[in-house]
Order: C-alpha cells, then sequence, then structure tokens
C-alpha cells in the first residue's frame, strides 16, 4: 500500500537506503543493518555509483524479489531520455512500489496528478528556493534535497551545506529526505538533524557496493538516528 513512507517518515527521522543495484541481497543487508525503506532505479546510469539500471521487463524479477522483503520500496523510474510511461507506472504501482522521486526538471507535468505511489520531487542544485516553496501546492508530499553539484559529490560535509539544508527546510514544510552526495558519516547526523531534516538517504558514496560494506554502514547510521531520538 503505498504510502508507507511517508507514514514513517511523519513518525520520527528515518533511514532510506538506495541500492547500488537493483538486487536482493543488498536489499536483504540493508534490511539487516535497520533500514526503514529502500530505493530503487530503472532506465538510467546513476551518477554516485556508475551502475546502469535497465527498462522495467529488464529489472522486473530483482525488483519483485526486493519488495517481497518488505520493507517500503521508492523508485528512480528514469530521467529526462527515458522517462517512464504511464503504463509503466501502473505497473509499478501494482507491485507494491510505495513511491516515486524525480528530479524536478525531469519529472513529467503528468505525474503531479499521479497518485498510485506517494509523489516526491527531487531539487537539485539549479532549483531556486522560490520554486521549492511551490512545491507543496502542486501536491508534492516529500522533497530530496539533492543540491549538491556534481562536481561535489564525495566531499565532506561542510556548514555551507547545512546552510542551504536549513534554506531548504525553512522553504516547505514538506518531509526532506537528504540524500548522501556528499560523504556523510554517522558524526554528521546531529547537524542535519537539528535542521529538521526527516529522513537521510544514504547511498553508494558512503554504502559501498558489497552486502557487508552496505550492512555495516546502514547499521552505523541506523544506530545513529536511534541514538538521536532516544
Amino acid at each position: 500500500m503505498a504510502g508507507r513512507s511517508l507514514a514513517l517518515i511523519r513518525e520520527r527521522p528515518r533511514l532510506i537506503v538506495s541500492l547500488p543495484q537493483n538486487d536482493p541481497e543488498l536489499a536483504r543487508a540493508a534490511m539487516d543493518g535497520g533500514a526503514d525503506a529502500l530505493k530503487v532505479h530503472l532506465n538510467v546510469t546513476h551518477d554516485a555509483s556508475g551502475t546502469r539500471f535497465g527498462t522495467l521487463d529488464e529489472e522486473r524479477n530483482r525488483l519483485e524479489d526486493i519488495i517481497a522483503i518488505g520493507l517500503p520500496v521508492g523508485i528512480v523510474p528514469g530521467v529526462a531520455d527515458s522517462l517512464p510511461s504511464r503504463s509503466d507506472m501502473d505497473e509499478l504501482a501494482r507491485m507494491g512500489i510505495d513511491f516515486f522521486d524525480l528530479y524536478d526538471h525531469d519529472m513529467p507535468a503528468w505525474m503531479t496528478n499521479f497518485d498510485a505511489m506517494t509523489r516526491t520531487i527531487a531539487a537539485s542544485d539549479r532549483t531556486p528556493l522560490s520554486a521549492v516553496a511551490q512545491v507543496e501546492r502542486l501536491g508534492f508530499e516529500m522533497l530530496e534535497g539533492a543540491i549538491i553539484p556534481h562536481d561535489g559529490y564525495g566531499l565532506p560535509l561542510s556548514v555551507a551545506d547545512l546552510m542551504n539544508y536549513q534554506q531548504l527546510r525553512a522553504a516547505t514544510n514538506l518531509p526532506i529526505i537528504v540524500p548522501t552526495q556528499r560523504a556523510i558519516v554517522p558524526n554528521d547526523l546531529p547537524s542535519l538533524l537539528q535542521i529538521g531534516i526527516d529522513a537521510l538517504m544514504i547511498g553508494a558514496i558512503v554504502t559501498g557496493r558489497t552486502p557487508d560494506s552496505l550492512r555495516k554502514t546502514t547499521s552505523d547510521f541506523a544506530e545513529a538516528i536511534s541514538s538521536y531520538t532516544a
């Protein structure tokens, strides 16, 4: 049922794991490490992981296995030159995908009314704050703050980043998900959570690509969130 991830995030800060591959073994490792939700991809070569994610037909069996694990699963269903069809989105919802997530400049306008999943929009470094203030009026339910320029991927989290996330927080009442475009570490979490960030989404830059590294990193972040909220 759609809306599970949104309901969880509204309760307290949560941990999402963006899988470096659509791999059920990695999904199980994330669950074992304490992830609250997962994110998968279709029709894209992911910048941070360098992985090519195939079409729905190519990825279907793996996605079904990941969904069957039981955690809420979100999806990046494509990018500007490989956007999903309405029928593919309908099928993903039937399969049990909980939320979709696309950059604002990639998302077709019709998705503002696609309510079979929780509607999540990603603000980039190109997105003006004045536009962030409008996303709730367009029907979106969560915001991903993917605002780090590509040439800044993998660098340490800075005070300037915190100031930019604080501006996002002030611009919208929507739950905000911060992805690990920076090399965020568990000790950074108090600074992010004090701002009012609602979820951290860890990906390949910090998790690595093996089940063992992903499980360990997920566990470290889950413990840090739990300690902060205790």
